[in-house]
Formats: structure tokens, sequence, C-alpha cells
């Protein structure tokens, strides 16, 4: 397939870059320091501002899918900026006629009990309420969207560089936890599990997850 990817080089989306191109898929880095990145066989490094919705929707045309691995972490403002970068990528990618839409996720969406979401728990850091919470926007935005194909994936509440195992759990909106309570997940396998859905849909219009 023909991927634009946002955000192509950051921790999520440098493990959605490597995933993509070892299974021979053709990948645009949609980036802001194109530096950043080494060139590589099936890869086009781009210049990119995501909260510019005219440029990227340009930027966009005739790709068979965006990947949004976009994230607002280095912002003093990070829920408006991350939302407001959502929505311009939402938009552009609508405005590109683009097919499908796959987005990173947060964990703190996912409920941890019939009541209670994860980003409400009493030990949730407070340092990513503001990634969490534009997260949480984010998907609600996706779930009033009727134009758009579009399928998020929420990692498990902690993810780390590890192995690509390809074997994990997947669940809807729940937080998916190990016999031991755990929930984990390495970036390597949360990659496999999003090209995974780009290659043979399953969470079209909706939000999934994995763990261990």
């Amino acid at each position: 397939m023909n991927i634009a990817l946002i955000g192509a080089s950051g921790f999520i989306g440098s493990a959605l870059r490597e995933e993509a191109l070892q299974r021979g898929h053709q990948v645009t880095a949609l980036v802001s320091q194109p530096d950043k990145l080494q060139p590589a066989d099936n890869l086009t490094i781009v210049k990119s501002d995501v909260q510019n919705t005219e440029q990227l929707s340009e930027q966009l045309k005739g790709f068979d899918a965006v990947l949004s691995a976009f994230s607002g972490h280095a912002k003093e403002n990070v829920r408006e900026y991350y939302l407001q970068g959502v929505q311009s990528i939402i938009q552009a990618t609508k405005e590109a006629g683009v097919p499908r839409l796959l987005i990173v996720g947060g964990a703190g969406s996912l409920h941890v009990n019939a009541d209670t979401l994860l980003i409400d728990t009493p030990n949730f850091p407070a340092e990513y309420q503001g990634t969490a919470r534009g997260a949480l926007d984010a998907l609600a935005l996706l779930r009033n969207e009727s134009e758009l194909n579009w399928t998020m994936l929420s990692p498990a509440a902690e993810i780390f560089p590890g192995k690509r195992t390809g074997s994990f759990q997947l669940g809807k909106d729940d937080l998916v936890v190990d016999a031991d309570g755990n929930s984990r997940i390495s970036v390597q396998d949360y990659a496999v599990a999003l090209i995974n859905e780009l290659e043979q849909p399953q969470h079209e219009g909706e939000r999934f997850t994995l763990g261990y």
C-alpha cells in the first residue's frame, strides 16, 4: 500500500514506520523535522505542518491510507494543541479523499471498570493528563464522524521499547490486563497490531486496544 505516516519520527511513529517498511509498503513520512530521519528504501520524507490543513490536504492526496502518530508532547498546552492537530488531520484526510485514517490513541480513555476510565484513576500520572485528555477528545471527535472511515488503536497502560512477538490480546474499550493485573505492550507489537488492521480491517469506525 501507499501510506502517509504523520509523526513518523516519534516513539510510536518510528515503530509504525519500520513495521510498514518491513512488510513492503511504500511509506511517506510527514514530519516537522525531516533531518531526524535517515533515507531508506520505499521511504519518502516530507516536511509537514499538521496544523496547516490546506497544505496537509495537498500532501495527503493519492494515498491508500493515512496513519497518524501525531502527538503534542512537546507543547505547553498539550491538550489544545493535540486536539487542533487531530481536527486538522481529519479535515485534510477527507479533503484529500483518502479512504482510511488509522490513528494512535491513548490508554487513558480505556475503561478499567464499567464506571471508570483509566485517566480518572488515582495513580494516573499527572504529566500525561494533557495528552490523555486530548486523546479522549479526539476519540469523541471520531465517534461523531460520519464521512470518514477511521480506526483508533489505544495501547496498553504501559508501552515500552521491547520485542516484536506478534502475540497479544485484542480488546475494544476495556483495558487489557494479564493474569497478574498488568497492562503492557511493546511499541513493536503495537505497530504489528496497527499494520495488521491496515492490511486486514477488522475495526473500521471504532476504537480497539491490545495488551499481553
